[in-house]
């Protein structure tokens, strides 16, 4: 399902809507569980689990190089946002009558060449991690998926700066 992209005064939103068949604990425990999360997101690591913790983007280049995230809100099972360049990123988390739905918002203050990768890139994360659930762990980053939707999303993008 591909995320929207509302234009709001002086920026973006970006969202991404994923109702998963599981519970609130288990998509909870995706997100903040180091041994979980690193199977969707490897780079991220959870240091310090509450508003004004840290996270770890590990750059996994071979060094131990990591830049530190600040979680910027925090509700235990509800809310998980942290920074993320000059934005951030908010994980948002429902109980459904079928299960949850995950909600992931992004506010971008400015469209560039990068935002369809970065875009593709957490529509991939979304995938794995809700395949994690369904009991699939990925090896590799499927990067061809990658592309097909890096296309899309670029076209989306695309639409989004001509209005």
């Amino acid at each position: 399902m591909l995320a929207t992209i509302q234009k709001q005064e002086n920026s973006f939103i970006v969202k991404f809507d994923r109702p998963l068949s599981h519970s609130v604990d288990a998509v909870w425990a995706v997100l903040t569980e180091n041994g979980k999360l690193q199977k969707w997101m490897n780079n991220l690591e959870i240091i310090d689990l509450r508003k004004n913790g840290k996270i770890h983007f590990n750059m996994n280049d071979g060094t131990d190089a990591y830049m530190e995230i600040t979680i910027t809100d925090y509700v235990e099972k509800e809310v998980l946002e942290f920074e993320w360049g000059k934005d951030t990123v908010r994980f948002e988390l429902s109980p459904t009558n079928s299960g949850s739905i995950l909600v992931l918002l992004e506010p971008i203050g400015e469209l560039t060449e990068h935002t369809p990768k970065d875009l593709a890139g957490w529509h991939i994360c979304l995938d794995l991690l809700s395949d994690l659930l369904n009991g699939t762990v990925h090896e590799k980053f499927p990067k061809e998926e990658w592309q097909k939707w890096f296309a899309e999303y670029k076209q989306l993008v695309d639409d989004v700066e001509k209005i």
